[in-house]
């Protein structure tokens, strides 16, 4: 029997995103239904973590002593054979001094367990979790959206009428398109990734033995993500030119493809395929850089791949997504609070959001040019121009975590970092090293340093507007207020 149910919101899909959502809303107590379609825990990719999602996000979340608990596996930063330089290099979350001991590392992790950590934390927050619901239609009076209509496992209809809907429903939902946009895909990162699980690879020396590896080749890049002492994923990432390479027998092309990358070639040369259980199947992803023309309409709002999606060369996916689940959530809170109108909250998720992918994608542009074999088209495509110094420095602070009273990372604070937990002496190492030396404009990533402040050192530091004119988070992080000027 159908039937017709009422909350303040409604969260569509249960990933990091959704449930960042849904839990930041239900703590202001506010009533939340969360509908997921699966049953989890439940496979997913994007595996590796940045120091602001696990000190920052998780902590605000509560989810910080299960996370430890979980044994996932502690990435101190990245490594890179990176450009025409056979040996690797690393980059480094320990650039702060000030953050260097609690905030200098991320996590791997099986996303199986991490995403159930955060939805069952949706649950023990007051979220109405209800798994095995498909979200059929989005419900519209005008133009204003105002509920869902979804089946549960035995195929009965029921509808969720709420003040907002939040879509976090992923890439391959289309119920985004009910968000009144269009989807913008990328013309610099038309890239399709086949990537598979190993047992037994090896591992980087000493404490970089959890970094991830992304090491370029001729006809593109191979992610090396060590889940565990013995578990390993393992994707090639090429341009859409060489999709013919991927047809047919997935596994001979990902092994060819493995073949062509000598560092990641050795790391294998002892390992074996997972060909069982949930990591036994190659999976494919393809065009998956892409961004909405609109995050937001009266009465519906998207965060995490509903949004936007860019390269995974630097594990940005999860950190989209949670950053956009306490943006919407802050949002919400505002506007069912009476304290702001739906227009001035929302102009201020959708342009720290939209900053926020901007920043990386041309930081991540800029790192894709960095790439000295020039003579193939994958990495002719990607040669860009005219990047802005001031993108770039923005992504140290962002991998950094520094807290927001250290306005500027001198190359000397770099340094003193490297020196004390790794090198980046290689030809390309030098040129990142360069770039992130420069100083930090203190305004670009200040939100989440602020975010990475609240969840390690409990501090309520007084910030200033990040867009001009913008808002600033109310006193406990869950709301916006308007800047005062002290």
């Amino acid at each position: 029997m159908s039937s017709t149910h009422n909350a303040d919101v409604v969260v569509v899909g249960g990933g990091p995103g959704g449930s960042t959502a849904a839990t930041l809303v239900a703590r202001r107590g506010h009533r939340v239904v969360l509908l997921e379609k699966e049953t989890f825990p439940r496979y997913q990719i994007g595996e590796s973590l940045l120091p602001a999602t696990v000190h920052g996000i998780c902590r605000l979340l509560g989810v910080s002593e299960e996370m430890e608990k979980a044994g996932f596996t502690l990435k101190r930063g990245g490594s890179f054979r990176w450009g025409t330089n056979p040996e690797p290099w690393n980059f480094l979350f320990a650039i702060s001094p000030e953050l260097t001991g609690p905030t200098s590392y991320a996590y791997q992790v099986e996303r199986m367990k991490f995403d159930n950590i955060l939805l069952q934390n949706a649950a023990k927050n007051g979220v109405d979790v209800r798994e095995n619901a498909s979200v059929t239609d989005v419900l519209t009076d005008g133009d204003r959206v105002t509920g869902v209509r979804y089946t549960d496992a035995e195929g009965t209809e029921h509808t969720v009428e709420a003040n907002w809907v939040v879509d976090a429903s992923g890439n391959r939902s289309r119920i985004w398109k009910s968000g009144g946009g269009e989807r913008h895909y990328s013309d610099f990162f038309q890239n399709i990734a086949l990537f598979g699980y190993f047992e037994g690879g090896k591992r980087l020396p000493g404490p970089d033995a959890g970094n991830i590896l992304c090491a370029a080749f001729d006809e593109g890049w191979i992610w090396y993500i060590p889940l565990s002492e013995t578990l390993t994923s393992v994707g090639v990432v090429i341009s859409r030119e060489h999709a013919a390479r991927i047809q047919g027998d997935q596994e001979k092309a990902l092994l060819d493809l493995i073949g062509r990358c000598a560092i990641v070639k050795d790391f294998l040369s002892e390992a074996t395929r997972v060909t069982e259980g949930v990591y036994g199947e190659i999976r494919t992803r393809k065009d998956y850089s892409y961004s909405n023309s609109s995050f937001w309409r009266p009465g519906m709002a998207l965060v995490g791949d509903a949004a936007c999606f860019i390269d995974p060369v630097f594990s940005t996916g999860v950190h989209l997504a949670t950053y956009a689940g306490l943006l919407v959530a802050r949002s919400i809170n505002s506007v069912l609070a009476g304290a702001l109108s739906e227009e001035r909250a929302f102009a201020e998720f959708e342009g720290r959001y939209r900053r926020e992918y901007a920043v990386f994608y041309e930081f991540l542009s800029a790192f894709y040019d960095m790439q000295s074999s020039e003579d193939n088209y994958f990495w002719k495509a990607r040669k860009v121009t005219g990047m802005q110094v001031t993108d770039l420095e923005a992504f140290t602070t962002l991998v950094g975590g520094v807290h927001s009273r250290e306005l500027a990372l001198s190359s000397r604070n770099l340094a003193e970092a490297v020196e004390r937990t790794g090198t980046m002496q290689t030809e390309s190492g030098e040129r990142m090293f360069h770039l992130f030396g420069t100083p930090v404009v203190t305004d670009v990533m200040q939100e989440m340093n602020q975010i990475q402040a609240r969840g390690v050192l409990g501090e309520e530091t007084p910030e200033t507007p990040l867009l001009d004119g913008g808002l600033v988070p109310a006193y406990d992080g869950l709301g916006w207020a308007e800047f005062n000027g002290a």
